[in-house]
């Protein structure tokens, strides 16, 4: 499991900051930029950009983009029926987004802002799977001493008559709890696939990234507005990516402790990998895509912290109320004693 979980942070990173990705436009085998952004042009764009330079440089590699250039609609007059969608995952993800943050973004006249908001409101879409989340994760923390008696019961059982005692005995520690073996992980396979969704929608429509925010072009990353341009505000941007992220992980971390030490050594592990490896790609990440990055997860940090405030006064609800009855049974009882 731990395997599987590197693999995916790997393949995350890898797709941030574009290793082994050939998807772009090259001259000799080089990848072609928009020198203002530092941009690589990708051939999959969605739409034609306003820019008159970027619009230029299309035409010049026209030849290598997946549709004809030619074809394609200018991004203000995007729309979802705009080209035929690539698969399944260009028409149900990618497109629609796209079109969000274009709508959007020209109603509002902001581009950055709009892809804060839809982010925020994906989010919001969202809470209710993460409170869901949230209580399987406290309560398979309370189940955790039941599974362990269950776990030492059939240690070194093999015998399938064994495995299978087992897994009902765990079943019904679940149903008791109220906890889903896979209820945690669904967060987690919504997230990844919007994620990616994000990054593809803002590299793949020029309006997007050769626009502006703060100041800032959304379609350039820290590294190379540091070093080419020495923008010093990007230092923000990889310090708030940074700490947005080692918040929300160990807000995450300290809702699903589970009692077990080999489980919860392999989770430190991946806290720490996933932390080193976003202080890579922050490096990477487009303005845009880095705005998307901390917004959601100051959100989280946020909505966690409801959470946990809720769950501590719902306890403290029933230490009260608990005693409460208790006192009230036993003062019944005496009551009827007397009356006999």
């Amino acid at each position: 499991m731990k395997k599987v979980k590197i693999g995916i942070l790997v393949l995350l990173v890898f797709s941030l900051t574009a290793c082994g990705n050939s998807n772009y436009i090259t001259d000799d085998g080089t990848p072609v930029e928009y020198k203002k952004t530092g941009q690589i042009l990708q051939k999959d764009i969605l739409c034609k950009p306003e820019d008159s330079e970027l619009d230029a440089l299309y035409k010049e590699y026209g030849d290598q983009t997946k549709i004809n250039y030619d074809d394609l609609p200018l991004c203000s007059e995007f729309h979802l029926s705009s080209n035929e969608a690539d698969g399944i995952w260009e028409g149900i993800f990618v497109k629609p987004l796209a079109f969000l943050i274009l709508k959007l973004g020209y109603l509002i006249n902001s581009f950055g802002l709009a892809v804060i908001l839809i982010g925020l409101a994906i989010r919001l879409i969202l809470m209710p799977i993460s409170r869901k989340t949230m209580r399987q994760s406290s309560n398979m923390k309370k189940a955790q001493p039941e599974i362990a008696k269950i776990e030492k019961k059939y240690a070194g059982k093999t015998d399938n008559e064994s495995m299978l005692a087992k897994s009902q005995e765990m079943m019904l520690v679940y149903k008791k709890y109220n906890i889903s073996p896979f209820g945690s992980c669904l967060l987690a396979f919504i997230q990844l696939p919007l994620f990616f969704a994000f990054l593809q929608a803002i590299n793949r429509t020029p309006a997007i990234f050769e626009d502006t925010f703060l100041g800032l072009t959304l379609g350039q990353t820290p590294i190379k507005g540091l070093l080419e341009y020495h923008q010093w505000a990007y230092l923000i941007i990889i310090a708030l990516i940074i700490l947005t992220t080692y918040l929300s992980f160990r807000n995450s971390m300290s809702t699903t402790q589970t009692g077990n030490q080999d489980m919860e050594r392999q989770m430190q592990f991946i806290f720490k990998f996933m932390i080193i490896m976003i202080s890579v790609a922050s490096l990477y990440l487009s303005t845009a895509i880095a705005l998307y990055w901390i917004v959601t997860n100051g959100f989280v940090v946020l909505q966690n912290f409801i959470f946990k405030k809720i769950d501590q006064r719902e306890e403290t609800k029933d230490q009260i109320i608990v005693p409460y009855k208790d006192k009230k049974k036993d003062k019944n009882k005496k009551d009827k004693k007397k009356g006999k």
